[in-house]
């Protein structure tokens, strides 16, 4: 993070504006909306200066003097001229003032960001000076989709918080409270106008004294990508006071998660079952009946391979409320990433989803049904156990040049999808070094990765993904 994001209170504090042109003048208007206290420094002033009011904004026709900072607790270079602005910038910095020389970012020790203006409620958005076309054109898009009602209900809700504040002593019964303010009809009485009817709603859900109640979301986080998360699961995810994860969830899943929220990790990886299954169960049992919201986040999706059916069963056992919120399969994403369809009428009318990976007195797979042609099979989980996969399926007859894409990482930036035939997978992912998270996807249609990487979410998301390395039995590319 280059520059760190603050808001600041410049209401009757000086700030300096050297330049007296349409730049400065621009600037000199924002300021003024923060009702700072403005001298405004040039040899020539635009028209339009002579209007403000005096009482808020000094001007002084002179050249540039490093004594005209002094005391400043902004300064802003908005001249045409290079050597005056490097002269701003230079005297700032020694007298230890935060300087902004305008569409000259290196000069800059603060940025002004573009503004979404719902006051009291305001939003900045930055590009740290590299990209103001690109922040402003986000800044257009939030407009339209952040309502005019949300300054007049921040307002509102703010004459409640002390009130709040002396019912409620423990922050997350505040937090809770509020999240049942905002699902009330004290926001559509606010978008109507009708200020009585929002505040006696409000005293009413005060005096209501509501008990803290617990509540868990079982959310599938996907297989990694952060863009292929529900908006559901992201609402959760930033509402919840403890956030339950596995080491599945990718980093750039978790930054989303509400930055006050408690994390803790109960992941497992083969050979290292940092937390009992049970244990994580009881966990989620203890939380909630402490009157949290607890967000159990989990890779893929929760019901398929996730062990979400089981800390369900749990959860009703102790009558604890619970949020069941699908994520997108690792089958789905990462064989969608690698450009592999599922099911194609020309090589797939079936697919089996298998786990590699099940309890020690679980009964085997079915290997005659999973070894039948014309079909797709997803096997979760199966690097580790590779060989024992490769000999029954070639054992109960599948074809020993069966294509076989293994999809490590799949749809995050460091995807790899590596391209071979069946009776060379577990030979392929020793010479790859294929690591978990890894998909294999065993059947004709793998064989159309190299047909169709090019023209599906893997081209789509390579300008920020980066490039997708593809490596094949026959041959290295870069896909």
């Amino acid at each position: 993070m280059q520059y760190l994001p603050i808001f600041t209170k410049l209401e009757n504090k000086p700030v300096v504006v050297i330049g007296g042109g349409e730049v400065a003048l621009r600037k000199c208007r924002a300021l003024l909306k923060a009702k700072a206290q403005l001298t405004v420094v040039a040899l020539h002033f635009h028209p339009d200066f002579y209007q403000f009011d005096s009482a808020q904004v000094t001007l002084l026709e002179a050249e540039f003097n490093p004594t005209q900072l002094t005391g400043a607790m902004l300064v802003i270079a908005a001249t045409d001229n290079e050597d005056v602005n490097q002269a701003v910038f230079a005297a700032a910095e020694a007298q230890h003032i935060f300087v902004n020389v305008v569409d000259d970012q290196p000069r800059c020790s603060f940025i002004f960001p573009s503004i979404v203006d719902r006051s009291p409620v305001t939003i900045a958005i930055s590009s740290a000076g590299t990209a103001p076309v690109l922040a402003r054109r986000l800044r257009e898009k939030l407009e339209t989709l952040i309502p005019q009602h949300i300054g007049p209900l921040a307002e509102l809700v703010g004459t409640f918080r002390d009130k709040v504040k002396a019912r409620f002593s423990n922050l997350a019964d505040r937090r809770q409270f509020w999240e049942q303010v905002f699902d009330s009809t004290v926001v559509s009485d606010v978008q109507r106008g009708d200020q009585v009817a929002a505040t006696q709603q409000l005293e009413a859900l005060l005096d209501a004294q509501p008990e803290p109640q617990g509540e868990v979301y079982i959310v599938g986080a996907g297989p990694g990508d952060p863009e292929l998360l529900t908006l559901k699961a992201l609402q959760l995810m930033q509402q919840a006071d403890v956030v339950v994860y596995d080491y599945l969830v990718s980093d750039e899943i978790m930054e989303l998660v509400r930055r006050d929220a408690e994390l803790i990790c109960v992941g497992k990886r083969m050979g290292d079952h940092s937390v009992a299954q049970e244990d994580t169960n009881n966990l989620l049992v203890k939380l909630a009946q402490q009157g949290k919201k607890v967000c159990r986040i989990k890779g893929g999706d929760p019901f398929i391979y996730g062990r979400g059916g089981e800390e369900v069963q749990e959860l009703a056992r102790h009558q604890v409320r619970y949020q069941i919120v699908p994520g997108i399969t690792a089958a789905a994403g990462c064989s969608a990433y690698a450009g592999i369809p599922l099911t194609h009428r020309d090589h797939a009318q079936a697919i089996q989803f298998v786990t590699g990976h099940c309890k020690k007195d679980g009964q085997d797979l079915d290997w005659q049904s999973l070894a039948k042609p014309n079909q797709t099979l997803a096997v979760y989980m199966g690097v580790v156990k590779s060989p024992y996969i490769q000999a029954q399926l070639l054992a109960h007859g599948r074809g020993a040049d069966t294509p076989v894409a293994i999809v490590e990482n799949g749809t995050r930036a460091n995807q790899r999808v590596v391209s071979t035939r069946l009776n060379e997978l577990a030979s392929t992912i020793e010479a790859h070094q294929i690591q978990s998270p890894a998909l294999l996807i065993i059947g004709e249609v793998a064989a159309l990765h190299k047909e169709l990487a090019w023209f599906g979410n893997t081209a789509q998301t390579a300008s920020f993904a980066q490039a997708l390395t593809t490596v094949s039995h026959a041959d290295t590319s870069v896909a």
